[in-house]
C-alpha cells in the first residue's frame, strides 16, 4: 500500500514557518510553545509541512482533514503509544525534522448502505471494523469481487486494516503484520464462533470487498472507519483509494516499515 521511502523533494531556499497543529492537552501545547520559539533558529526549507503534536488518534483526524492536500505531515508524540508519531527530544527533533524521510500511503474507503437504503462514505487509514451492534453476534458474509471468502461467517465482527494499521486493532485480534510494501490488506475476524477455526485472509490491496449482513433485523452491525461510526449497516464496501495519497514524515532511524519490523518481533511481557 505503500511505496519506498524516499528522501525530501528539493525545495525553494528560502526560509518557510511551518503550519503546527496540537491536541488540546497540557504536554501537546508545550511541545507547541518550544517549537515555536526554536524552529525560526534552524533553515527549515520543507515547503507545503505540518507538524502535528499529539496521539495516532489526532494524526488520523488530522490527516482526514487534510485528504485533499498535497501537505507533507511531520507527527510528534505526546499521548501513549504514538506508533504513527515521531518522538519528541527538545535537543534532536528540529534537527531530526530537516532530515526527515517521507512515505506515502492511500486509505481505505468505506460506503455503507444501511437498512433504509441510505448511503454513506468514509475513508479509513488504519482500519474498517465490521462490529454486532446488540447482545446477538453478527452473521456476515464477505465476498472479493465474484469470489466468496467465507459464506457466512457467526462472530462479534471483522477488521479490514492496511499494512500501516496492521499493528493497531488488527493485532490484537491476532491479525497478520502487513509489509508497508506488500500491497496487500487482511481480513481478520473477531471472536469468531462459527467457523471456530476460520483465521481470516490475506487479499490483494486492489480487492474489492463486499460484506453483507445476513440477518440485519435480528443481528444489526455498526460499520466504523477508524473511529467513525456507521450503524445499521446492511450492506459493505472497503476498497483502498489509491486518488488519496497520505506523505507522512518520519525520523531516518525510526521509519513506520522499521516501526512495524519491530512489531513482528516484539515479545509481549505479562
Amino acid at each position: 500500500m505503500g511505496v519506498p521511502v524516499r528522501v525530501w523533494p528539493r525545495a525553494p531556499q528560502k526560509m518557510i514557518k511551518p503550519k503546527i497543529i496540537a491536541d488540546n492537552n497540557k504536554k501537546s501545547l508545550s511541545i507547541k510553545t518550544f517549537l515555536l520559539k526554536n524552529i525560526l533558529k534552524y533553515k527549515i526549507f520543507k515547503p507545503n509541512l505540518i507538524i502535528v503534536i499529539g496521539g495516532d488518534g489526532f494524526m488520523l483526524k488530522t490527516l482526514k482533514r487534510n485528504r485533499s492536500s498535497s501537505k507533507f505531515f511531520y507527527g510528534i508524540n505526546s499521548g501513549n503509544y504514538g506508533f504513527l508519531m515521531n518522538k519528541f527530544s527538545p535537543k534532536l527533533t528540529i534537527k531530526n525534522l530537516s532530515r526527515a524521510k517521507m512515505i506515502t500511503i492511500s486509505p481505505l474507503e468505506l460506503i455503507v448502505k444501511n437498512k433504509q437504503g441510505i448511503k454513506k462514505k468514509s475513508i479509513a487509514i488504519n482500519e474498517v471494523s465490521i462490529l454486532r451492534q446488540s447482545r446477538q453476534a453478527a452473521s456476515l458474509s464477505i465476498q472479493t469481487g465474484a469470489k466468496t471468502i467465507i459464506k457466512k461467517l457467526i462472530a462479534d465482527g471483522v477488521l479490514v486494516s492496511t499494512p500501516a494499521g496492521s499493528t493497531a486493532y488488527n493485532l490484537s485480534v491476532h491479525g497478520p503484520i502487513l509489509s508497508l510494501h506488500s500491497k496487500k490488506l487482511s481480513i481478520s475476524p473477531i471472536s469468531p464462533f462459527r467457523p471456530r477455526r476460520w483465521k481470516g485472509k490475506i487479499i490483494s490491496d486492489k480487492s474489492i470487498i463486499k460484506i453483507k449482513n445476513l440477518n440485519s433485523k435480528k443481528r444489526p452491525i455498526s460499520a466504523v472507519a477508524d473511529n467513525l461510526e456507521f450503524r445499521n449497516a446492511k450492506n459493505i464496501i472497503v476498497k483502498t483509494n489509491k486518488k488519496i495519497k497520505f506523505n507522512l514524515l518520519y525520523d531516518s532511524n525510526r521509519s513506520l516499515q522499521k516501526k512495524i519490523k519491530i512489531e513482528q518481533i516484539r515479545k509481549e511481557i505479562y
